[in-house]
Formats: C-alpha cells, structure tokens, sequence
C-alpha cells in the first residue's frame, strides 16, 4: 500500500499556521492585579512596602522560567505590564533582589481523596564554603560540614509532604515525630 500523499493548497493559511506556532500569550488574573500592591503595614519604622509578596513572586517565576537577570526580569515584567495596560507599576531590580531572600513561597497541595501512603528517608548535604578551599590546600581536615535532610513522600504522587533539615547527629527516628506533625492528611 502506498502512502497518501498530502498538498498543501492554501500557502497563505499555511504560512500563518506556521508563524501563530511562535506566539507567546501572557495573562494577568483579575486577583493578581487587585493584590499586585501591598496595602498592608509592615509593623516597622520606614517606608511601606509597595509591592506584595505576590508580585514579587509572580516577577521571580518569570525570572526563573526565562533564565533571566534581575534587570531583564524588570524589563519583561515592565513590558507586559504595558502591553495588557493594566494600570500597575512593574517592581525594580533591586526591590526584586532585595525581597527575594525574604520571600516564603506557599505551593499548592493536591486533595487528597484517601489516606496518604508516606515514604520516609534521609539524605546528606555537604555544605559548601571555605573549608571546601582548606580541603584542597591542606587535606582532610578533622570537621566536614554536613546536613541531613528528612524526607516524607507521598508514595501515589511523589510529592514531597514534609522536611526537616538538621546536623547530622540526629537519628532518623529521632526526627520522625517532627516529620509527622507536618502532615495534614490521614496516614495509611
């Protein structure tokens, strides 16, 4: 059997297709806009905040996915602000630079339908700084820095449900109990 062979008629159309293929749509959600500036006081001496937690979030995720420095980030953001002209001012690099040290991300959990199946393990972290320079100078020193980081996963999905980062003196049985008081769903 031979294969079917397709023409293409319509050049114009298909040209088109190919270029709206390059197309990038952004969208800002009605919440987002209304909570882009920070209406709240900080508690402390000195100039508000102008800027919410959220938005510095939004403009750092958009730093992230597009593997962008902190001035680029504010030129994207600018640009997008005034391409949907939404009336909002885009935060500069330093406020970016500044608050994403501070910033606590929240992620979304997924519902969970039935008991949760948890896996729970550890690993170690070796820390970086200047002993790693000392290492190679002089040797082996009698300190390494290490960390453990405890792990509780959801075995279904693999989300991470838990962690707890400590010394490594700790057993992991001794930090279980801590791992268990972060989980908010029923354990199977």
């Amino acid at each position: 059997m031979q294969k079917k062979r397709y023409r293409i008629r319509n050049w114009q159309d298909y040209n088109e297709s190919l270029v709206k293929r390059g197309t990038v749509n952004f969208w800002f959600d009605e919440e987002v806009i209304r909570q882009w500036h920070s209406t709240e006081g900080t508690g402390k001496r000195g100039r508000p905040r102008v800027y919410s937690d959220l938005a510095i979030q939004c403009a750092l995720t958009m730093r992230e996915i597009f593997r962008l420095p902190l001035r680029a980030t504010e030129g994207l953001i600018r640009s997008l602000i005034e391409w949907g002209n939404l009336g909002i001012q885009a935060p500069d690099y330093s406020t970016l630079c500044l608050r994403q040290k501070d910033l606590v991300v929240y992620l979304p959990k997924t519902k969970k339908k039935k008991s949760l199946h948890a896996v729970i393990d550890a690993t170690g972290l070796k820390v970086f700084g200047d002993g790693e320079w000392k290492v190679r100078q002089h040797g082996y020193s009698k300190r390494r820095t290490w960390r453990k980081l405890h792990l509780a996963i959801d075995a279904n999905n693999q989300e991470i449900e838990a962690a707890v980062v400590t010394t490594n003196d700790f057993k992991d049985s001794e930090i279980l109990p801590d791992l268990l008081d972060q989980i908010d769903s029923e354990l199977s």
